[in-house]
């Protein structure tokens, strides 16, 4: 029995090894596959409640669709025109990091410390530090070159919606504990697309004011990274205060860089540890150390975009394993416990 089990749990994993194979090689199909499905869940939400309201089924439709291009085209433009404004300003910005490092290598050298100055200003390259971000953004402007096959699919998808839901019904009637679970599935995809969207925006858009108000360059641009960022857990946030920062430590004095952290440190507790948690109630159930190799893994096979999917897709995972039997002991392994859900394994 127990070498049966065993070349059971072996199957399993060559599967599994097959499987996260073949979708590294499909990335491209596979990243347009999931985000259809994962907007598509949110736009639905908006979809019945549009109909709750009597607005005409077609109207509605037609309205969550052009509400979706819109908002996708408006993104688009703004990361496009300050992109290319930012790039055409980066030899001015190179010059004054290297100024700016130089200073700082006197300071130090005030204080008896021996620096190779000649060599450090060689090696250094501003535009190199911005290299990543640039290369992030890029990958975003792929993802947005490829958003009218996205549209058809989410289009596809909510027309679809509600005879899927009567497939659903006919496929698990001899087996409800299935239909619950991919109805718990389902809503807490929704819930958590739907807070995250709303408190990425909040994000986005209070940071933008904020450095508005320092007299930081391109404030819409770093704002609506923020937002972006804001949907990849742990790092995201880090990732996204970096250009603001340097490009603060540029035009501004050190007080000022001082409290613009301060700020970005303040608007993300506040948001991500404060806000989002009393919205979500805690019922992603998974483990903060299940999240963050979840991010690594699902970017590795899916690129950047794969990061922003690494929660959903590892709740969906979770919540399969839940279903079953054999694979429960994976769903506690990924569980968060201080969830209102798993205190029940607890119990």
């Amino acid at each position: 029995m127990d070498s049966l089990n065993l070349k059971t749990y072996f199957f399993y994993l060559a599967t599994s090894i097959i499987i996260i194979a073949g979708i590294k090689v499909a990335s491209e199909i596979v990243v347009i596959l999931f985000l259809s499905i994962f907007m598509a869940s949110i736009f639905s939400t908006l979809l019945k409640v549009l109909k709750k309201r009597a607005v005409p089924k077609m109207l509605a439709y037609f309205g969550v669709i052009s509400i979706f291009v819109l908002f996708t085209i408006l993104i688009g433009y703004i990361i496009n025109i300050s992109l290319k404004d930012f790039a055409l300003n980066l030899p001015f910005y190179d010059e004054k990091f290297k100024i700016f490092i130089v200073d700082a290598i006197n300071l130090f050298e005030k204080y008896g410390f021996v620096i190779d100055k000649a060599t450090i200003l060689e090696s250094l390259n501003f535009s190199s530090l911005f290299g990543f971000t640039t290369n992030i953004i890029g990958s975003i402007g792929t993802f947005l070159s490829k958003f009218l096959l996205i549209v058809i699919g989410i289009a596809f998808i909510l027309a679809e919606t509600k005879s899927f839901e009567t497939k659903l019904k006919v496929i698990f009637k001899y087996n409800v504990n299935k239909l619950k679970h991919f109805n718990l599935f389902s809503q807490n995809i929704q819930k958590y697309f739907l807070v995250k969207s709303t408190t990425s925006f909040l994000t986005g858009f209070i940071i933008a004011v904020t450095l508005y108000f320092f007299g930081i360059d391109y404030p819409i641009l770093w704002g609506v990274l923020a937002m972006l960022f804001n949907f990849v857990p742990v790092v995201g946030s880090i990732i996204a205060a970096i250009p603001a920062v340097l490009i603060s430590l540029l035009n501004a004095d050190i007080n000022t860089t001082i409290w613009l952290i301060i700020f970005y440190v303040t608007i993300n507790i506040s948001i991500s540890n404060i806000i989002e948690p009393k919205l979500m109630g805690k019922e992603l159930g998974l483990s903060p150390l299940v999240i963050f190799f979840s991010l690594i893994f699902w970017g590795w096979i899916l690129g950047i975009v794969g990061m922003f999917l690494a929660v959903p897709i590892t709740m969906t995972l979770k919540i399969a394993f839940n279903s079953n039997s054999a694979t429960y002991w994976i769903a506690i392994l990924m569980s968060d416990l201080s969830s209102k859900r798993d205190k029940e394994i607890k119990g």
